[in-house]
C-alpha cells in the first residue's frame, strides 16, 4: 500500500507547476520584467541607432507574448505572458526595471542588468522546479530574437552581420547570468 502511495507522492511532486502563488510579489515582478530585461542585456551591448533599436524592441515585445499561444511553452511563462498583456502586469515589471536600473550612469547598468539576470537565475532554480529550465530557455530565446532583429554594422540597413560580437559576447553573459 506505501508502494503505490508514495509512488503517487513522488509523481505529483515531480508534475508539480510552478504558478503565480508560489511567488511573492516582488518575486513575480522580477519573472514579468525578465523578458524586458534579457532584452535589454541585448540592445545595450552594440546599440544599432533609433530603427534598429525600435527592431529590437518589437522583437522582445512580440517574444515575450509568444507563450501565450505555444502549447509547448511552460505553465509558468503562459503565466507570466498572461500577466503582461495586463495594465498590473506591465506596470509591476516596468517598476522593478526602473528600481534596478534608474539612476545608474551608462558603464554601470550592464552589470546592474547581469546583477538582475543572476537573482532571476537563482530565484528560479529556488522555486520553479521543473519549469526553471524551460522559463530560462524562453528567456535565452527572446534574448536570441532581440539579436537578430536589427543587422548591426553596414550603412543604411545594407552590409553588416544579424548578429554582431558584442551581442554574441552579451548573450553568453545572458546566459551565465541565468545558470541556464
Amino acid at each position: 500500500v506505501c508502494a503505490s502511495e508514495c509512488a503517487g507522492y513522488v509523481i505529483s511532486g515531480v508534475l508539480a507547476m510552478a504558478t503565480k502563488t508560489d511567488f511573492t510579489g516582488d518575486e513575480w515582478s522580477m519573472l514579468l520584467a525578465s523578458p524586458m530585461i534579457v532584452g535589454m542585456a541585448v540592445t545595450i551591448a552594440d546599440p544599432s541607432g533609433i530603427i534598429g533599436m525600435l527592431q529590437e524592441g518589437w522583437a522582445g515585445a512580440r517574444s515575450m507574448l509568444n507563450p501565450k499561444d505555444d502549447p509547448n511553452a511552460s505553465v509558468l511563462a503562459k503565466a507570466v505572458a498572461e500577466d503582461l498583456v495586463t495594465s498590473d502586469g506591465r506596470s509591476a515589471a516596468q517598476n522593478l526595471v526602473k528600481a534596478r536600473i534608474t539612476g545608474k550612469s551608462a558603464a554601470e547598468i550592464k552589470p546592474q542588468i547581469m546583477a538582475v539576470l543572476s537573482d532571476i537565475g537563482s530565484l528560479l532554480d529556488r522555486k520553479a522546479g521543473g519549469e526553471a529550465a524551460s522559463f530560462k530557455s524562453w528567456l535565452k530565446e527572446t534574448a536570441q530574437k532581440v539579436a537578430e532583429a536589427s543587422s548591426e554594422g553596414g550603412f543604411l540597413g545594407f552590409g553588416g552581420v544579424s548578429v554582431s560580437d558584442a551581442e554574441k559576447a552579451s548573450l553568453d553573459e545572458v546566459s551565465r547570468a541565468l545558470r541556464a
